[in-house]
């Protein structure tokens, strides 16, 4: 909540400051215009691994996930083989990902979940949010924990989420915990190529309420228990 202390001025006061803070804001803008065109020369690996996916029209490989498109974008769901439902803070992010599946296709980009839990929880849990795009099991396979290690001895580890960087990354076992991310991939000459990831806050771009709430007046104040679940469980 906003607090009863904060500065009050005239709006002349208020003009001046969101001048000077409008140069703060275009300068984060060209950084952040500059930071995607960094991101779009990433070198691009070849995808060696032969996984395979249950989705709701059988067993799929990661190229047969592209549907046709030569792009794809994956944001791993953090909800794994022994847990009951998804993640809070997943369900919430995911809220938000219906009416952009329409507008990537347009645009050449498939865009999906995918979750180490089974099929039919998946199924069931998207159906009890409401959700209406592509969600697919990871299940048996490594591309959940592949996709989160920078090394390969940290790879076949099962640590370095998030390029090592992300608190108690050296604890956490990418073999048994489940850990939002986002992948993508490119398609070119019927070879599947890794092209980007982020892990943590790298996700926050995908949510609109975040960016919202960090224009509002008390900004990102986060309430104990918030975000809830849209739909409850139960």
């Amino acid at each position: 909540m906003p607090s009863a202390a904060h500065r009050v001025g005239t709006r002349e006061e208020w003009l001046a400051a969101r001048v000077a803070l409008l140069e703060q804001e275009k300068e984060l803008t060209r950084r952040s215009d500059e930071l995607a065109r960094l991101r779009s020369e990433l070198p691009w690996v070849p995808v060696q691994e032969e996984y395979r996916f249950d989705t709701e029209d059988g067993s799929t490989s990661l190229a047969e996930l592209f549907d046709g498109r030569p792009e794809l974008v994956v944001y791993h769901f953090m909800f794994g083989p022994n847990e009951p439902d998804g993640c809070p803070g997943c369900t919430f992010a995911a809220d938000h990902f219906g009416g952009a599946v329409f507008y990537l296709a347009e645009r050449g980009v498939t865009f999906l979940c995918a979750s180490r839990a089974s099929l039919d929880d998946i199924v069931a849990y998207k159906a009890r949010q409401g959700w209406t795009f592509p969600w697919v099991s990871s299940a048996g396979s490594s591309f959940n924990r592949d996709f989160g290690a920078f090394t390969e001895a940290e790879r076949e580890a099962g640590t370095g989420f998030n390029f090592a960087t992300a608190r108690h990354a050296d604890e956490l076992d990418l073999r048994e915990t489940e850990l939002m991310a986002l992948s993508c991939f490119a398609m070119h000459d019927g070879v599947v190529h890794h092209t980007y990831s982020a892990y943590d806050r790298g996700t926050d771009a995908l949510n609109p309420t975040w960016q919202l709430l960090d224009r509002s007046p008390s900004g990102r104040v986060l309430p104990d228990g918030w975000p809830g679940r849209r739909v409850p469980i139960g």
